[in-house]
């Protein structure tokens, strides 16, 4: 960038072609930057919920979750806020003058579970199928960086799936037993 600069101080007419292109390399430049944090952004807050569910996972667990206990995890997730909204609660309730102290936090957590629970409903979640004992041990194996999110393979995991999967075993275990019957 500071050659860029010194570049364009060398310019004489401000309207040059020289100069014009000069400032479209600086804009392009630019934008490269503001795409590459924007991905860095991504991966940081995809590695920090990663690790949420790896902290919550117990230490010697190697068997996969059921879609029961996924979704009891999921609904965790969603409460992980509570406490903090509690506390910005009362600090609110105390003086009138303190009403609006930290209603830019509460705002931002209360955006970010309705869209986290959106997601859920919908589409689905951006998380490692915990129910799958391979994707179980990748994120075992993880390192925690937000550098190696990208290696990860991630799926979207949503209500529906979550009831898909609950269903699944019901029915191989019911064709087994009309199998023995006949």
């Amino acid at each position: 960038m500071t050659n860029l600069r010194k570049e364009l101080e060398k310019c004489k007419h401000p309207n040059s072609r020289k100069t014009k292109a000069l400032g479209k390399k600086a804009r392009r430049q630019n934008n490269k930057h503001k795409t590459r944090l924007g991905h860095a952004i991504k991966s940081n807050i995809t590695g920090e919920k990663l690790s949420w569910f790896l902290g919550q996972l117990d230490e010697d667990r190697t068997a996969p979750l059921s879609p029961q206990e996924f979704e009891d995890l999921i609904a965790l997730y969603f409460t992980r806020f509570d406490e903090e909204l509690e506390q910005i609660n009362l600090k609110q309730s105390i003086g009138k003058h303190r009403a609006n102290q930290h209603a830019a936090r509460k705002d931002v957590i209360t955006m970010t579970l309705e869209k986290e629970r959106n997601e859920y409903r919908t589409g689905g979640l951006e998380l490692l199928n915990l129910c799958d004992p391979l994707k179980l041990k990748m994120l075992r194996d993880w390192d925690g960086s937000a550098l190696s999110v990208q290696h990860l393979k991630l799926d979207l995991v949503s209500h529906n799936m979550l009831q898909r999967l609950k269903e699944t075993p019901k029915e191989s275990t019911t064709t087994g037993d009309q199998m023995e019957i006949a």
